[in-house]
This record gives structure tokens, sequence and C-alpha cells, in this order.
């Protein structure tokens, strides 16, 4: 910079001193290091104005929000810890669905602001080289099923358990905490956190001990995991402080009689348990809680969802634009009538019994037995979910195709899928929010996992009413839907049965999965006559994108010629009540029918909607004869249109592939 200055100033002092009016000879110093003086306070201005002040403003706007999401006190996570020369803090997590990702990269966050180096990796990556090393280690580890670690952690697992095996310890200097998050609904007895206890127990036996809280667990199933988390990190914060000078106090049992001595000063192995964060936060919890916490509410609006009050949701279908705008409607059309443009996806409950593989929501919603929530009012919620309906609605108004009358017809919804996700049944008053729908002529189709069989016998008559059949045999169900309770295939049968006293139309709904579930055909076919339902939707299974929650891919997509294969071989097997009665090709789905909807040589499987709305009016007892309709011939299966409405027009959109021409 001084040199610059030179350069700058020199010719103007040569001009004056040819002129004859020589300056000082002090003045082209005092030029240069003022001009210095200036360039370096402006730099630095500069540097704090578009460099420091925007970090400082976003590590500001990232605290607000960690004690925000978590409910933390801000001077607990305000506390600066004693920071030594090069202080390094690893934190390690283990993830399935990504909150512990997140509650990590939180963790590390929260680790540098109090004035260490903390960066999140990933447990199976870092774990032995961090393990080796003298610096804390925060771990966050979930417990996935049947009291494992994520699938990720295996190969770690191994070594782990090998190093116990052969006898060497780590360092003693080694300082760990553990947040373990589980389910306690999920799974046997003795599962829950089991992954974390587990991972407490070898390290204490490879010579490391806990610090700060030690281990703590949070439960998905009452909600505590934000309360665990946050309780952990202030203990962790304040614990780190005087990590080499505490008294053993976070060491605690994990029930094993042979667990090593704790090497505080002479003191023998405790015999206290890992502290259920349920237990440690009593008095905490709030009797009105909210099933979703902010962590769900953030990742469920941004996957789309309008959501409802404290626990109910909706959403726009991608049939009610398609249309909308002419382009044809969803298989439910097909199959039934239901204007695609005029229907409504709900649920009044995002909670649900499964963590099902091929959940199109990636388990960012809550799992539970039984209901433990606040709950809202059904007018609220079918006020609520109109209103939503409309407002989704509503920007598509002069998007190009959006045809005027299906627009203004769409802001009054007249059919109401309960299905979305999670488990509609479970709501505590879904009789009445049911009642609210029909009052409305609105109609509906309440879709259940039969988890919950009492609230199927307890249902009042609705539009229709499915029961999802994902899987015929008790093991590939356990392995597919992965249910929460134990007795799932007895609640599933129980389900069934009561399903089949129903007098409304009754589903069962099949969702192939090739290579899981396509080879259990004669075993669907004894589902099938156990329950006798009117109609058996089959459709190929869904590919919703990557996800570390499951391990699906294309490859488990069956075609839609495997699909009318896979239905021409059940109807066969349950008996000559049943055939293929029709198809929509695009969503990869066929209907096999009762025979008594074949009538006159035509499938009859179509909903005269009005006439069931008179009859629920009229508080009368019906049966399924009662309200049907004639199916049109483009919907009957093996018509030319394979299920796609003339009346639309097919647009088919063309991706530009390499080494495919348009």
């Amino acid at each position: 910079k001084a040199t610059v200055s030179v350069l700058y100033w020199l010719p103007i002092i040569m001009k004056l001193e040819a002129e004859g009016d020589a300056p000082s000879p002090w003045l082209l110093p005092l030029l240069s290091i003022g001009s210095t003086v200036m360039l370096c306070v402006a730099f630095m201005a500069g540097y704090y104005v578009c460099v420091w002040r925007p970090r400082l403003k976003k590590m500001e706007q990232k605290q607000n929000e960690i004690v925000k999401n978590y409910g933390i006190d801000e001077k607990s996570y305000s506390l600066k810890t004693k920071r030594p020369v090069g202080g390094k803090v690893r934190v390690l997590y283990a993830t399935v669905k990504g909150a512990s990702k997140k509650y990590a990269q939180d963790t590390a966050h929260a680790m540098t602001e109090a004035g260490w180096t903390a960066t999140a990796e990933k447990f199976a990556d870092a774990a032995r080289e961090a393990l080796m090393q003298d610096d804390p280690i925060l771990i966050i580890m979930p417990t996935y099923e049947d009291g494992k670690p994520p699938a990720s952690c295996t190969g770690i697992s191994m070594w782990l358990n090998a190093r116990v095996a052969d006898g060497p310890k780590f360092t003693n200097k080694l300082r760990y905490s553990i947040l373990g998050l589980g389910h306690s609904d999920y799974g046997k007895s003795g599962c829950y956190n089991k992954a974390a206890k587990d991972l407490h127990k070898i390290l204490r036996k490879l010579g490391g001990r806990p610090f700060g809280p030690g281990v703590v667990q949070g439960d998905e199933a009452k909600n505590t995991q934000d309360a665990a988390f946050s309780e952990w990190l202030v203990g962790v914060k304040a614990g780190v402080n005087d990590i080499d000078n505490m008294r053993d106090v976070g060491v605690y049992e994990v029930g094993n009689e042979d667990e090593e001595k704790s090497e505080s000063a002479g003191s023998d192995s405790e015999a206290e348990s890992v502290p259920d964060m349920e237990d440690m936060l009593e008095s905490k919890i709030d009797p009105d809680a909210e099933m979703l916490n902010p962590r769900m509410r953030k990742a469920l609006t941004k996957q789309g969802y309008t959501l409802l009050g404290s626990h109910s949701g909706v959403k726009l279908c991608r049939w009610t634009k398609a249309q909308l705008r002419g382009r044809g409607g969803c298989y439910k059309h097909t199959f039934y009538g239901i204007t695609s443009y005029e229907c409504m996806e709900m649920t009044p409950s995002l909670a649900c019994a499964n963590k099902c593989v091929f959940c199109w929501r990636h388990h960012t919603n809550p799992v539970a037995k039984e209901w433990k929530w606040k709950h809202d009012d059904p007018e609220f919620l079918v006020s609520k979910a109109v209103e939503g309906q409309r407002a989704m609605i509503k920007p598509l108004k002069g998007v190009p195709g959006v045809m005027e009358d299906r627009y203004k017809k769409a802001m009054n919804p007249s059919h109401c899928a309960l299905s979305l996700v999670g488990e509609p049944i479970v709501y505590p008053e879904i009789n009445t929010l049911i009642e609210k729908l029909h009052e409305r002529k609105i109609s509906s189709f309440m879709v259940t996992n039969a988890q919950f069989p009492e609230k199927i016998e307890e249902l009042k008559p609705v539009t229709q009413m499915y029961i999802s059949v994902d899987a015929a045999t008790k093991e590939s169900m356990k392995a597919i839907d992965r249910p929460v309770f134990d007795d799932f295939w007895e609640r599933f049968l129980a389900g069934v049965d009561f399903m089949r006293a129903k007098g409304q139309r009754t589903v069962f709904r099949l969702t192939l999965v090739k290579n899981w579930n396509v080879s259990e055909v004669q075993n669907y076919a004894e589902i099938c006559q156990r329950g006798q339902p009117n109609f058996i939707e089959v459709k190929g299974v869904t590919w919703c994108g990557e996800s570390t929650a499951s391990s699906l891919s294309m490859s488990n997509v069956p075609f839609h010629k495997e699909v009318v294969q896979f239905c021409s071989e059940l109807a066969e097997a349950i008996g000559p009540d049943y055939a293929l009665a029709s198809e929509h090709e695009h969503s990869c789905c066929v209907l096999i029918a009762h025979k008594k909807f074949f009538r006159d040589g035509e499938w009859h499987t179509w909903i005269d909607f009005e006439k069931f709305h008179e009859i629920i009016a009229e508080g009368k007892e019906f049966t399924t004869e009662d309200y049907l309709l004639k199916t049109p011939e483009w919907g009957q299966f093996g018509s030319a249109a394979r299920g796609f409405d003339p009346d639309e027009t097919r647009y088919v959109k063309v991706r530009n592939h390499p080494g495919k021409s348009s």
C-alpha cells in the first residue's frame, strides 16, 4: 500500500519541483503514511460491513433458532466454556431419518460458539480415529429396529466389540457424553434406546468415562427428543468446563452386573440406571402437549403440507392440478367416479402406528401406539381443511390450461380422502368429523392400516372404507410395515374381521413392492377370502426418491403388466366371485371387484354420490347396492383407453435424456 501511495504522489511532487515550487522533503513520506492509514481503515471497515457483520448476524440467527426450537434457556446456552489451547470437540452422529444429523449440526454450532473447534461427523466414518484421541466426544445415537443401531454402524460396532473381546483399552483420558434417541413404543421390551446404552457400556469397558450429563435419552413416543437434546446440550456445555477434574458422576449402569468399576476415587460400579428423559423432565411435560414439535412442522411444511391445528394436515394432490387443466384424473376417478379436482386429501392424525418402507413422507411424522396429545375440535378441522384446500387451489387461477368452471368447483371440495399420511382413524372424535364432512355433502374415504381394530368396529358409516394390506404374512408385514405393536398381526386380522361386518363399500388396498411381497398370491387370497371386501385395489409402489429411512429403489417398482399378471393370479386364487373390473395404466393400478357389481354384462363400480348423501341425511341403514352406478366403458378392464377418461387430454411430458430423441 505504501508503494502504491509513493507511486501516486511522486509524479505530483516532481511536477511541483519543475515549476519552482518545491515542497517540504517530509511531504512525500507523510502523504504515503496518511494514504496507507486511510486505505487500512477503509479496508477494515469494508471487511466488517461485508464479511464480519453478516457472519455475526448469521451466528446470532442460528443461536436464536436453536434456543427457540429446543426451548433452551438463553443464559444456559450462552455459557462460555474454558477453551484449552487448540481445544477440539468431536461431534459424532448416526442417523436414519436425519434427526440425529440436525442435532449434531446444532451441537457443533453451539460448541463452536462456546470457544471449541467442533464439526459434525458421521459416527461410522470418524469413530475409530476419534476414540483413539483425547478430545472430548459427543455422540448422538438413535436406536433403529429391534434395539440395533442404524445399518451404517454395523462395521464400527463389530470393531468395538472385537476391541472389548481383545482386552486392550483406549486411553484413560477418553471422555464422552451420549444422547440416545429412541421410541419407547417400538420393538420388544428392553429395546428402547438400546443402541445408546450398549455403546455406553462398551466405551466404559474400553476405559472411557462419561462427563456432563453422561447418557441422556430422548423418547419420540413421548415427544421428548427436543427436550432431551436441550438438557443434554446445556449439560455438556457446563460439564466440559471441568472435564478433567469432575467426579465420575455421569457413569450409569446399563443392566450388566459385570460392568467395570468406576475410575472415580475408589468408588464401586454404580447401581444407577441410565436416566430416561421422560422421568428427568416429568415436571416439565405439558398435559396439553401438541403432536408436532417445531422440527416436524418445518419438515412437513417443506413437503407441501398445510398443517391444521396441532395434529392435522391437508395437501394438494397432483391429480387435482392435472384434472383442473383437463389432463386426466387419478385412478379413483376411473374406478369410482370421483372428480379429482373436487377431491381433498386430509388427515386428522399425522401420527401412525407403522413406519412402512414405502412411506412417501420418509417418516417425518410421529409414531405412536395411542393418542396422547390434546386434540382439536372436529368442526374446526373440517373448516380449516376446506380453507386450506381453497388456499392451495387459489394460486392456480390463471395458470395456462386451468379451466374456469373446474376452478370454481374445486373451491368447494366434494370428496375427502382421509389418508394422506398417518392413521386417521385414531383421532378421538373421528365419527364426529365424518358427520361434519357429510353435513357439507363431502363424501368420505377412510383408509386405515388396521392396527386399531376397535376403532374400525366403532366407526360410523363412511362412503368407502379401506384397509391397507401391505403384506400377506406376519414375517413380510413386519419387514414392510415395521409396525410399532408387538401383536400387529393379530390386530390386523381383527381389523379385517370387523371390516367384513360393515354395510358400506369396503376395499383392500394392496401395494406391490417388487422383490418384497409379489410372491404371496395365495396368502393374499386367504386374507381376501376372510375379509370378503367389495373391491381389491392393487397398485405398484411409487418410488418417492432416495431416503436413509428406506432401502427401496426404482428396481422395486413393478410395471403395469406385472401388476395385471399378479391381479389375474390373485382373482383366480380367491375364487369365482372375483374378477378384474377396471384399471388405470398411468397409476400402475388395477381393480378387482366382487361379481355382485357385475350386472347386465357391465361393471357397476362407480358411486352415486347424490344418492349416498340422501341416505345419510335420512339416517337409514343401507348396503352397497343402494348407491352404485355403472362404470363407463372407458373405465372397464380391457378397454382400449386403459382407464384414461376420453373427455380429458392426455399429456405426455417429453424428457430429453442423453441418447434419447424427443
